[in-house]
């Protein structure tokens, strides 16, 4: 029921998801009276879903703590992560309030044993392949020893949905030296050297580092990774508005165009954020992915995929163990 459009991107972007993985089955939480419409659409998906009634849904402006307050138990965002929570479901996807999703989810599910806060993990292109970028919005700030279990949570969605044994990371940072940056990172980055971790530390790494893909994952905390995000974002809607109006500055411009199609249209593939939608919330106790609000069927249909590649890949199983692995290894060297 969340997002700027609720059941009419959310249920047609079910389909969409539902032909690309054909044994994908869905619980759709929300009102039936504005699903059922929808759903009358898509037969198909219809057979393979079951439909779970409640009027209660979370304004796009409530407060987290409000949210929880007065949509715990009975709101379509709660009864979608229980559904997690209480294996009924692999994994749960929401275009709603980012904030009360993540204190919906910390709160039902429960943090991971070891990890002090989940963070928000987004895939991103690179020119290279894909990248792991986290935090991207669960967490204002975020201190060394948070810094290294994003490093380690990342490291563990690499491994699982990239297939790389030892993925590279790297900090970001304001500069690639070592004496750059604020003392939490440059606390983080001496862990991550000496720290008996299954990851290859790079180093520090900058903003444009990220788009060329000088690692597998990249680790920042929530305020700088938004806004990172949201730049790449808006850069890349910028780059194609500027393609369009020079395509059809002149005749010649457009003749070029006409010609050119198939590489515009690659392209465009290629920025299409919606291609890439949904954020996992990473150290959890369960699978939770955030879709943008504003995304259309095509995007949400993307963030579904993401939940389908990370409950198929065993993640969080993976994650707890390597959490779990490290801590024990920290507590063994400590007591020798």
């Amino acid at each position: 029921m969340g997002g700027d459009h609720g059941p009419s991107v959310v249920i047609p972007a079910a389909a969409i998801a539902l032909i690309r993985h054909p044994e994908m089955r869905f619980l759709l939480v929300g009102d039936a009276a504005s699903i059922e419409p929808e759903l009358a659409v898509h037969p198909a998906l219809a057979a393979k879903a079951e439909l779970i009634h409640t009027d209660v849904a979370i304004a796009m402006d409530a407060k987290p703590s409000q949210a929880l307050r007065k949509g715990r138990y009975r709101s379509s965002m709660w009864l979608a992560i229980e559904a997690v929570k209480d294996g009924r479901a692999d994994a749960a996807v929401s275009a709603g309030n980012t904030g009360a999703l993540m204190v919906m989810a910390k709160f039902c599910l429960k943090t991971m044993e070891g990890v002090d806060r989940p963070a928000i993990a987004a895939i991103w292109p690179t020119i290279e392949a894909e990248c792991i970028v986290l935090d991207v919005g669960a967490n204002v700030g975020a201190d060394s020893r948070q810094l290294v279990e994003f490093a380690l949570m990342g490291a563990g969605m690499a491994r699982a949905l990239f297939g790389i044994e030892r993925p590279s990371v790297g900090l970001l940072n304001i500069g690639v030296e070592e004496v750059k940056g604020l003392d939490e990172i440059k606390k983080a980055a001496a862990v991550l050297k000496e720290a008996p971790l299954p990851i290859r530390y790079h180093g520090f790494v900058e903003g444009d580092d990220v788009g060329r893909g000088a690692v597998d994952v990249v680790v920042t905390d929530g305020f700088t990774g938004n806004i990172a995000l949201k730049t790449a974002e808006g850069t890349a809607k910028q780059i194609g508005e500027y393609l369009r109006a020079a395509m059809g500055r002149s005749l010649l411009a457009r003749i070029g165009a006409v010609l050119a199609q198939g590489a515009f249209r690659a392209l465009k593939e290629k920025m299409d954020p919606r291609h890439l939608n949904g954020g996992i919330f990473l150290g959890l106790n369960g699978i939770v992915v955030k879709s943008h609000g504003g995304t259309d069927a095509t995007g949400f249909a993307s963030a579904i995929d993401l939940a389908y590649d990370m409950a198929s890949n065993g993640v969080v199983k993976r994650l707890a163990s390597d959490v779990a692995g490290f801590h024990a290894k920290l507590e063994l060297e400590g007591a020798a």
